[in-house]
């Protein structure tokens, strides 16, 4: 949650870098201790009015304990979220749209998208 303070997130895709996609194609990416949104971190994006929600790792959220509120939170506000993120790094922390165009899959809860940024 403190993560996000001073961020205005209303309308806008929040990208969340952490640094995480550094592990994409190796055995540590998935094998648990990734980086995740805490229960007040996504309330806070729901309240803020985030239009979107995006990070560079295995999950959204704890994959450890089955709880979870980021994705209980942001869906049920209509908030997409996106997982596997990379090189969010390269991106400036403003001046660029995200977009995200998902394959066309029916009755899924998960899908493949390409994900991209167009710099301004």
């Amino acid at each position: 949650r403190d993560a996000f303070a001073g961020v205005d997130p209303r309308g806008r895709a929040v990208l969340v870098h952490t640094g995480w996609d550094r592990h994409w194609g190796t055995a540590t990416y998935g094998a648990g201790g990734h980086p995740y949104l805490t229960h007040g971190a996504a309330e806070l994006l729901v309240q803020g009015g985030a239009r979107l929600v995006g990070i560079d790792s295995l999950n959204i959220d704890d994959t450890g304990d089955g709880v979870r509120p980021a994705h209980t939170l942001l869906l049920s506000a209509g908030i997409p979220i996106v997982e596997h993120l990379c090189n969010l790094a390269a991106l400036p922390a403003a001046g660029f749209r995200f977009h995200c165009v998902p394959a066309p899959f029916l009755g899924l809860g998960s899908f493949p998208a390409r994900a991209y940024a167009v710099l301004s």
